[in-house]
């Protein structure tokens, strides 16, 4: 990395932390007191955010882990009654996993955190800082930097 992105990577890392630190920490709390890993924690949020169970070797493969470290972790969670587990009806051998209602509750608890650390963070700024930082980010959500699926998001 240049020393300009080097700058705005400790800016942003910097930002980020601060936003959500505003937030309460309530869900976070439940998650540890369940011991959720980091990694089960992904597992639990990429669950959240597909139309459907998933197969467990689609899982580790969007998180880059082993399909055994994978089914690890979702063993625990089924176990913790976070993700459930089912055949698919088409091919018995492959297991579909998908967030129990218990994990919908949990990982909609962290999302409805981090709306209320950004809600928190939008109301202090000044007029002036909130027209600023709107028109910033204006260019870059309409680009191709943030969009997973283009190859435009892999350029640097």
């Amino acid at each position: 990395m240049s020393t300009k992105s080097d700058e705005l990577y400790e800016a942003l890392g910097e930002f980020f932390q601060r936003i959500f630190s505003l937030g309460e920490s309530g869900a976070m709390d439940r998650m540890i007191e369940l011991d959720v890993s980091f990694t089960q924690a992904r597992t639990m949020f990429l669950l959240a955010h597909t139309d459907g169970p998933l197969p467990i070797n689609e899982i580790a493969s969007q998180l880059g882990l082993s399909v055994a470290a994978t089914g690890r972790n979702i063993d625990q969670l089924v176990k913790l009654g976070i993700v459930e587990r089912q055949e698919n009806p088409d091919d018995r051998r492959v297991k579909l996993v998908s967030l129990s209602p218990t994990g919908f509750e949990i990982a909609d608890q962290q999302i409805e955190q981090k709306r209320r650390a950004v809600r928190k963070f939008v109301e202090r700024l000044s007029t002036t800082e909130a027209e600023n930082l709107t028109q910033a980010l204006r260019p870059i959500l309409a680009g191709e930097s943030l969009r997973t699926s283009t190859k435009a998001a892999h350029v640097h």
